[in-house]
């Protein structure tokens, strides 16, 4: 682990949380874990933040300091992500379109493509649509 230079606020501010309450478990909870590892999580910032944001005695800058880390680092959400089921319509038009076209021209490659992706996603976009009516005016009326 590399040594860190400069201050270290959050090493100040557990030193004086600790100075003002020597029986608490927590502080002494935080003070090894951030021995052992050099950082601690969100939670256990904001722990330490309400800890000594009731201690007197304690710089108002480190406190704003140890603010100002908490706000920077990223909130963990565990709440599972919920996927929209949309339902799918089959849409009989554009494969009617698509059989005509192709039964006259087999190798016709943008059409060609247009099924492969309607036969992935059972639909067209609005452009594919627009593509297909323009190529079912050309080549089959």
């Amino acid at each position: 682990m590399q040594k860190k230079t400069g201050i270290d606020i959050i090493n100040k501010v557990l030193e004086a949380v600790y100075a003002v309450d020597k029986d608490s478990l927590f502080i002494m909870s935080l003070m090894h874990q951030y021995e052992d590892r050099g950082f601690l999580t969100k939670k256990q910032l904001e722990g330490l933040f309400d800890k000594a944001r009731k201690i007197e005695d304690i710089a108002p800058g480190w406190i704003a300091t140890i603010e100002a880390m908490i706000s920077k680092l990223p909130n963990r959400d565990r709440s599972p992500i919920t996927k929209k089921h949309i339902p799918v319509v089959e849409d009989e038009n554009t494969a009617v379109q698509l059989a005509a076209i192709l039964s006259k021209y087999p190798q016709h490659k943008a059409v060609l493509l247009l099924q492969s992706t309607f036969q992935k996603e059972k639909q067209l976009s609005v452009t594919d649509k627009a593509a297909l009516q323009k190529f079912y005016k050309l080549l089959v009326k």
